[in-house]
Order: structure tokens, then sequence, then C-alpha cells
């Protein structure tokens, strides 16, 4: 008489078939960081500045600004940007996290705009694959009041 009972898989075989998460084969002093540089958000104008050894246990929020807003300055790509006061950064996804709808910001909450210049980007939750957003705080508050996109 056969047995219904499930049998369990070894767990060498179980080891074997595991592929660990792309934000957990960096250590947080390793990270590679997608920056969403934005220009408008009505317009949708926004470039990717990518950073990819950054030490999120020692960088601080005001550290970051300060190297996205000198990359901007110096990099021929970022041209058309450097007209923008950049002076928020707000996470956008995380790894393997969940994206927002909005393909410019994330609008769902505020909670993740970054307030404090002196705290870890450890500390803040930013990890490796991260995609944080930077952009300016006054015209972020107008889109959130009248989030209409024009092409």
């Amino acid at each position: 008489m056969a047995s219904n009972a499930p049998t369990a898989a070894p767990q060498a075989a179980h080891d074997q078939d595991y592929e660990a998460l792309t934000n957990t084969l960096r250590p947080l002093t390793d990270c590679f960081l997608t920056i969403r540089i934005i220009k408008s958000f009505t317009f949708r104008t926004t470039k990717n500045l990518l950073l990819p050894h950054v030490d999120c246990t020692t960088t601080t929020v005001g550290q970051l600004k300060d190297l996205c807003r000198e990359q901007v300055k110096t990099a021929a790509g970022f041209k058309p940007f450097r007209t923008v006061e950049l002076d928020t950064l707000k996470l956008y996804t995380k790894a393997h996290g969940h994206k927002t709808t909005n393909l410019i910001i994330n609008l769902e909450s505020d909670d993740d705009i970054l307030l404090d210049d002196s705290a870890t980007l450890a500390s803040v939750g930013i990890e490796h694959e991260s995609e944080v957003s930077f952009f300016n705080g006054k015209l972020y508050e107008e889109f959130k009041a009248d989030p209409e996109q024009k092409w």
C-alpha cells in the first residue's frame, strides 16, 4: 500500500537549487545605485546616473546629494539637467521590490523622502541595486497637487 505522505527533498538538493537575490550578492560597502535625476515631472524628463561602488555604511544622504550634483555638473549627458536645483532624494524602489505605476516618481508615500542629510544610506534602507530619485522638492510638491503629465 502506497503512502500518501509527502516526501521531503534532501536539504543538500535544496541548497544547490537556491539562488541568492541580487541585492544580497554585494556587501553594503560596495553597492550599485541608480539615481534617477528628474528635471520635469510633468514632461517625465529623467536620466539615470549610475553609481557602481557606493559604501552605504559610511556615505551619508548629504554626501550622496553632493556626489550627484557634481556628476550632473561635469558629465556630458546631463547638460540639460544643470538648470534644475536638485535638493531632494526619495527612495524609488529596492531590488525585488514593487515599483509604482507612476513612471516618473513614487507618489504613494512621502515616507521614502530622505530628510536627514547626516543619516547613512544603509540606515535609511538603501541597499545594493536600489533606485533613488533626485529632484527639486518645490517642483515635486507642485506635481503632487496636480499630477498631470504632458507629452
